[in-house]
């Protein structure tokens, strides 16, 4: 599903009255999403899931041209868990 077509859907279910206000509310939304993992915080939809943000250490790789061994640094990442209504209705 592509942003266009989330915004569509948010259009017809929810009786706003513009696609555009339904765009602003998806991009509201993420806005509000974006800022809350950039703090640290989590974010739980109760029935749907919870976005955190989870460290990953440093760590040597290697190099899979040459097989030198190179440093791979720490990075964060967003992790998403299932919640159990959306567990059940995926099947």
């Amino acid at each position: 599903m592509t942003k266009a077509e989330l915004v569509q859907q948010i259009y017809l279910k929810s009786g706003l009255s513009t696609k555009a206000q339904a765009e602003n509310a998806l991009d509201a939304l993420l806005d509000a999403l974006s800022s809350a993992l950039q703090a640290g915080d989590t974010v739980t939809f109760t029935g749907f899931g919870s976005f955190r943000v989870a460290t990953r250490a440093a760590r040597k790789g290697r190099n899979p041209r040459t097989g030198k061994e190179i440093a791979i640094p720490a990075t964060k990442s967003v992790k998403f868990t299932a919640g159990k209504a959306l567990k059940e209705a995926v099947g």
